[in-house]
């Protein structure tokens, strides 16, 4: 009996120990793993989205777009892929998207037409797509920062991390097609509750008070 006893103490200390080796082996925590999976899984949905949209788009600009961020967005899915597999750096970095929309911004509202759900497919027009293609972006930027907040492996995080500016940047790519076709329309407030509202705070001088307070208290 007391042998068996110290044969379950002996193999309990031996998992104990197994554990943390297994762990580093690994390289990625449970929690990584899930928030990256659906990561990966929202990508793979909008490469095929935009697969799809392709056939249907009518603008050539918005074709145009279409097709540089998916070529885009396939090189960081490989990217991804590739190192959170390894957990080693990929084989090459993540590079920057560079859009091709000037940063111009159409502000005021036009009267349109109340917008409701298409009846049909043949209802989807360019309109449509470029508003699933903005939510799309919008979406993966949300979805690899809760990712990133709480990865385990560097470089799965730095790469996370260095992704999130390139989907804002082809979200707002978006954004500017939009509002230059009249599709994203741009309300501003009354000149007079805009600049109570854009002056409504002004700079601290807090951080130059703390300064002055440590030089004060070293002297003393």
């Amino acid at each position: 009996m007391i042998q068996q006893q110290n044969n379950m103490q002996t193999a309990s200390t031996n998992n104990m120990v197994a554990s943390p080796n297994m762990a580093r082996n690994v390289n990625h925590g449970a929690h990584e793993v899930l928030d990256v999976h659906e990561v990966i899984s929202g990508t793979l949905g909008t490469i095929d989205q935009y697969l799809m949209f392709e056939q249907q788009i009518k603008d050539p600009e918005l074709k145009h777009i279409l097709v540089r961020q998916r070529q885009f967005i396939t090189d960081q899915y490989n990217v991804l892929v590739e190192c959170f597999s390894t957990g080693q750096d990929p084989s090459h970095p993540t590079t920057s998207y560079k859009m091709n929309q000037s940063n111009d911004v159409i502000y005021g509202m036009k009267s349109s037409q109340p917008t409701k759900p298409k009846q049909s497919a043949a209802e989807i027009d360019d309109k449509c797509l470029s508003s699933i293609m903005l939510s799309c972006m919008k979406t993966s930027a949300q979805t690899m920062t809760m990712a990133a907040g709480e990865a385990t492996n560097p470089i799965v995080r730095r790469v996370l991390q260095d992704s999130i500016p390139n989907y804002l940047e082809m979200a707002y790519e978006i954004f500017l097609y939009q509002n230059k076709k009249q599709f994203y329309q741009v309300p501003q407030l009354k000149e007079e509750d805009m600049q109570h509202m854009v002056n409504a705070y002004v700079p601290t001088n807090g951080a130059q008070n703390m300064q002055t307070n440590q030089q004060n208290r070293i002297l003393q």
